[in-house]
């Protein structure tokens, strides 16, 4: 048990923020955060004394129920956690347990499944640097991810597919890569939502899109270092792949998320704001709105220093933050 650093802001009227947010989720506009275990976010989303043992902030305690509190006032929520890892039936089960029915999950695949080369990293150990056997294996996902997921696919958005930017000695061009995805979703089971996030802007092609639409994928509109501004992925004509919009707001053009991570920690406030991506973000918010379709929105921490505060300014656009 430790005690917490950070100085919590006492103007932040979460109240507000979710009751816009629940009305945009009655209109199928399900806005979140990315990961959800955040001290930064104490006094905002957070009450200290919902984490005192002993009379003390408690991380433990934190970590383990401010899923609970988060969901009094989001609808919905990104998983990254999934990415690195094959949840068991267990895992799933508590998770599932500390959320209300309305609410919902979207995951990140994990990498197992969508890294063709595993990044030359410690974590990685002997596999590091060395091609993945498991890349694209429908059969494994099936197993180990959407078979426990199974039970709870009516609170699960939608599952990401991130692919990490492709080099030309992974994949020589967009044909090679789409040889590979082309016969991977069309193995899936209908029963859940599906994107696809690539970060290799050469991508961003007719041919990508069209293969995404023919199995009913949505496009990842996501905002990362080296991929177009979320304004002008918004306005490729083929960029409306299934009947959902899906959006990830990550990072700033040009930052890298090492920078970013040490730019914002402890993510207590917004320290750059980005009113381009803001606006890129409403403007989702209108297509859906228009088309009556449903739009899954994550905002992360270090896109401008504080998820929260960046989704009140998009919802509540007059709102000064």
């Amino acid at each position: 048990m430790v005690g917490s650093l950070f100085d919590e802001p006492g103007d932040f009227d979460r109240t507000a923020l979710a009751g816009k947010l629940r009305a945009l989720a009655g209109q199928n506009i399900c806005i979140g955060g990315s990961s959800w275990k955040y001290e930064g976010w104490l006094g905002q989303i957070y009450s200290r004394e919902r984490y005192l043992s002993r009379g003390r902030f408690s991380r433990k305690l934190f970590e383990a129920e401010c899923l609970r509190e988060y969901a009094e006032t989001f609808p919905a929520v990104c998983g990254d956690f999934a990415f690195y890892q094959f949840p068991g039936e267990e895992f799933w089960r508590k998770l599932f347990a500390q959320v209300p029915g309305p609410f919902r999950f979207a995951f990140k695949v994990p990498e197992q499944i969508t890294c063709k080369v595993f990044p030359a990293h410690a974590r990685y150990g002997p596999h590091a640097g060395h091609e993945n056997p498991e890349f694209l294996n429908s059969r494994l996902l099936y197993e180990m991810f959407l078979r426990p997921l199974m039970p709870y696919r009516a609170q699960t958005a939608v599952l990401i597919f991130e692919f990490g930017a492709f080099s030309r000695r992974t994949f020589a061009g967009l044909p090679d890569f789409l040889d590979s995805l082309d016969p991977f979703l069309a193995a899936l089971p209908p029963e859940f939502r599906y994107a696809v996030e690539i970060r290799t802007p050469d991508f961003l092609e007719r041919d990508y899109f069209a293969c995404l639409r023919n199995h009913g994928v949505a496009h990842v509109y996501n905002a990362w270092s080296k991929m177009p501004e979320l304004r002008h992925q918004i306005a490729i004509p083929d960029s409306m792949t299934a009947d959902f919009l899906v959006c990830r707001a990550l990072l700033r053009h040009g930052r890298t998320y090492e920078t970013a991570v040490e730019t914002f920690q402890p993510y207590t406030e917004i320290r750059d704001p980005n009113p381009e991506a803001r606006d890129s973000m409403r403007i989702l918010i209108g297509r859906a709105r228009e088309n009556k379709e449903f739009l899954f929105l994550f905002v992360n921490n270090r896109l401008e220093g504080n998820s929260p505060l960046t989704i009140l300014s998009v919802v509540a656009p007059h709102t000064i933050v």
